[in-house]
């Protein structure tokens, strides 16, 4: 048993470091479309404000034991089974936590689309980086890059990622710090309740996060007809329809669910979703995230 665990554990050592092989040649032609994707937009971005306590709305969290009673707001509390507080918003220049989701579901591509999901999320987060940066905004990227401030930002990450060759498919948030941002760009396709606990979890940090749901159009429309064979690229587990479109409306309804779970959540704490086809424009994204990210706004589709 001991011998089948080391050939398991090689094998999967193997997989990690020819991903990281991938992803490494992949992030220069990434960087470049990154910042050609940037230049197509006037995104007219502001830096944060510098100094001072402000008074302006920040976002919701749950509440937690031992908060002020007075912190509570009632009439938000009112509308939902949760005890919500009411965050102000400090007035200085914020860290934003940007995250790529590298796990393997996101190396998905069908013949619809011209890139794969992967693809498509680092060049998004390389050029939030590259935004951010030149705005004299502090960012990074959890267990990979610690917050910093530098012109070069969106460079400086992708060279960071391309060496990092063991990057978790879960962000570490445990220096996610109150009065940060985190941008998370991902298929979401995990269980709904693991993504609400993560969600929650920046919740009670005190941070506020912008979602970004990327998705392949074949996983959207389902096209699928005729004898079909399904394998989870996570697990390798195979399932096999005889005639896949019956099942296409049963799919669809699982697919919007998720969606409209996530969002709400994400609504009710006065964040952003967003949610991005691979055969649309990355700048549609791009432009709602910023949106998304200078103001309290909820649902915010990108796939039209």
């Amino acid at each position: 048993m001991a011998a089948i665990g080391e050939q398991v554990q090689r094998t999967r050592s193997g997989e990690a470091l020819a991903r990281a092989r991938q992803r490494a040649a992949l992030l220069p032609d990434l960087l470049v479309e990154a910042r050609r994707i940037l230049n197509t937009v006037n995104t007219g971005w502001h830096g944060r404000r510098k100094s001072g306590v402000g008074e302006s709305f920040w976002q919701f969290r749950p509440y937690s034991e031992g908060e002020a009673v007075a912190r509570i707001d009632w009439r938000r509390s009112a509308r939902d089974d949760r005890t919500y507080i009411r965050d102000q918003e400090w007035e200085a220049a914020h860290t934003v936590w940007l995250w790529a989701d590298p796990s393997s579901s996101m190396l998905y591509r069908s013949e619809l689309a011209p890139v794969s999901k992967e693809s498509r999320a680092l060049v998004l987060v390389l050029a939030l980086a590259e935004l951010l940066s030149r705005s004299g905004e502090r960012i990074g990227f959890p267990g990979v890059v610690d917050p910093f401030s530098a012109r070069n930002g969106a460079e400086r990450l992708a060279t960071s990622l391309a060496h990092d060759q063991n990057l978790s498919p879960r962000p570490d948030l445990t220096r996610i710090r109150r009065f940060s941002e985190v941008v998370l760009v991902s298929d979401f396709l995990d269980p709904v309740d693991e993504t609400l606990a993560m969600l929650e979890a920046i919740a009670h940090a005190g941070a506020r996060a912008h979602l970004v749901e990327i998705h392949d159009p074949a996983e959207e429309d389902f096209p699928y007809r005729r004898r079909t064979e399904f394998v989870d690229p996570e697990t390798g587990t195979a399932i096999t329809f005889g005639r896949a479109e019956d099942y296409a409306q049963d799919y669809r309804t699982l697919f919007y669910a998720r969606r409209d779970a996530l969002s709400s959540f994400c609504r009710r704490l006065g964040w952003s979703y967003t949610f991005n086809r691979t055969d649309r424009l990355a700048s549609d994204a791009l432009v709602s995230v910023h949106m998304n990210m200078t103001a309290s706004v909820g649902y915010k589709g990108s796939a039209a």
